[in-house]
């Protein structure tokens, strides 16, 4: 795929997102047509997901028809070229009328992410990441923080009914015992964008699926974040492992995280 191929994918998909996003806010505005459901435990459904993903299932289909789709609610089959689509990453956080919640689109070639995009609306924020290109919030250049202290840090795990919760707390626990402070959000999404600005040091999750993190980790390594092979193997349709950080804190983060990362060489 040609540069300006890839420029007509970007600012396209930058327009669809932001209608997308104007679709999202007029639901989270109206709580009680979210017609809330539970996919399983503390896995939330909104009506909103669906009308998200197929609005932009169909303007992909009429922009770029060769492209494939993969979105969390109406899967789909890779390809050379694919872009993976959370419509509404942080549901739970969506649903009790918490501001915390985007929508998360990524485009990856030949397995390699190229471009993620990710829309905080409810926030202000519209996140851009082009690989070799950098990375933008609001149209300006972001850097990751780049604290060497861990006792400085600010981490976020995520946290996956899929791991056991023992495994979890014990990672919370190395990350607390090594002198950070620690949280969770709820958006995975969101939690890459926040490293990629400085706003943490960290986001790490021991098994999260790839319409999380498919355009985050464009976002926040081309911020200057390290980051794991999260696409090796078959992560696109079983996930993987993720850990996102400032560079300076990779070796430590390992250490607690028990996920080998590679580093950045922007």
């Amino acid at each position: 795929m040609t540069p300006a191929e890839l420029d007509l994918r970007q600012y396209a998909v930058l327009g669809l997102v932001d209608e997308a996003s104007r679709l999202a806010l007029d639901y989270f505005g109206r709580k009680d047509s979210l017609g809330i459901s539970m996919k399983g435990a503390q896995d939330w459904l909104t009506v909103a997901d669906g009308a998200v993903e197929v609005f932009l299932r169909e303007r992909l289909a009429v922009l770029f028809p060769s492209d494939a789709v993969i979105g969390e609610e109406g899967g789909g089959e890779t390809a050379d070229a694919v872009w993976i689509i959370d419509p509404i990453d942080g549901t739970s956080n969506f649903a009790r009328g918490d501001r915390t919640w985007c929508i998360s689109i990524g485009l990856l070639l030949n397995g390699i992410p190229e471009i993620g995009i990710i829309s905080a609306p409810a926030l202000g924020e519209v996140y851009l990441g082009r690989r070799g290109r950098g990375a933008t919030m609001n149209g300006e250049p972001i850097k990751v923080s780049g604290t060497a202290d861990i006792r400085r840090a600010y981490l976020e795990f995520g946290w996956s009914t899929r791991i056991p919760t023992e495994d979890y707390l014990a990672t919370v626990g190395r990350g607390f015992a090594a002198g950070a402070s620690v949280k969770r959000s709820g958006s995975g999404a969101l939690g890459l964008c926040h490293v990629a600005i400085g706003r943490t040091e960290a986001y790490a999750e021991l098994h999260i699926n790839a319409w999380d993190v498919a355009a985050g980790l464009v976002i926040a390594t081309e911020a200057g974040a390290d980051a794991n092979d999260f696409f090796a193997g078959d992560a696109i349709k079983a996930g993987n492992p993720v850990l996102c950080c400032t560079p300076e804190l990779t070796g430590e983060l390992e250490r607690i995280t028990g996920i080998v990362s590679r580093h950045n060489s922007r």
